[in-house]
């Protein structure tokens, strides 16, 4: 059983069709008229993402928690949103799941350190660090860029990247910051919430790729 935020958005709403096809038990949090954009089968659980006591009640029974909510399209103007939306969700993420005992914990965070978007990548650290801090097993998923429908303009990186990779002084950071598919994405998910952490792991871009997730 599955307890999900950020169901409706790019990431979140095909994770959630993908996992309740799997024969997983999903409810997603989600705001007052936003329910009919989750997939079939999926639960509407009305809440604020930004107040944990308006939906803990609803995490009770379940076993994983995956943690999806951010600010969409980030970018350097949202530097403040990075902590009151991104940072502040996560922290009452982890007041919920801490409060139930939650099974484990799935939070999908970002690449770093990264030379660009420092402020986003500050936020998502430091709700690293509360998850860290909280005890609970856990799942921490670093992809940079995830490509997919209307997210394909890094394609045209792609050239330095395997040039990147070739270097030796460029090459872990070539690695660390490369750019994975949606597909990949979401393979990793299933991945993680069907094997469960015992403790804390760290998924980085390779991981992601890498062929050992095959088996979802």
């Amino acid at each position: 059983m599955i307890f999900l935020t950020g169901g409706t958005g790019y990431i979140g709403n095909r994770l959630a069709d993908a996992l309740v096809r799997r024969g997983h038990s999903v409810s997603a949090l989600v705001r007052n008229g936003s329910e009919h954009k989750l997939p079939p089968g999926c639960t509407a659980v009305l809440g604020d993402a930004l107040n944990h006591t308006t939906y803990v009640s609803h995490c009770a029974t379940a076993d994983t928690f995956v943690h999806l909510i951010g600010v969409a399209h980030p970018g350097p103007t949202k530097a403040e949103q990075f902590r009151s939306i991104d940072l502040a969700s996560t922290r009452e993420a982890v007041a919920a799941a801490t409060a139930v005992g939650i099974r484990q914990f799935v939070y999908v965070s970002v690449a770093h350190p990264a030379p660009v978007m420092k402020a986003y990548t500050a936020a998502r650290a430091e709700a690293e660090a509360l998850l860290r801090r909280s005890g609970l097993p856990a799942t921490i998923l670093r992809p940079w860029y995830v490509l997919g429908p209307g997210h394909r303009w890094p394609v045209v990186l792609l050239p330095l990247y395997w040039l990147g990779a070739l270097l030796p002084m460029t090459r872990e950071g070539a690695r660390r910051l490369g750019l994975v598919t949606l597909a990949q994405m979401l393979q990793a998910l299933v991945w993680a919430i069907e094997h469960p952490a015992t403790a804390l792991r760290v998924l980085e871009v390779p991981e992601i790729r890498r062929g050992a997730l095959q088996d979802t």
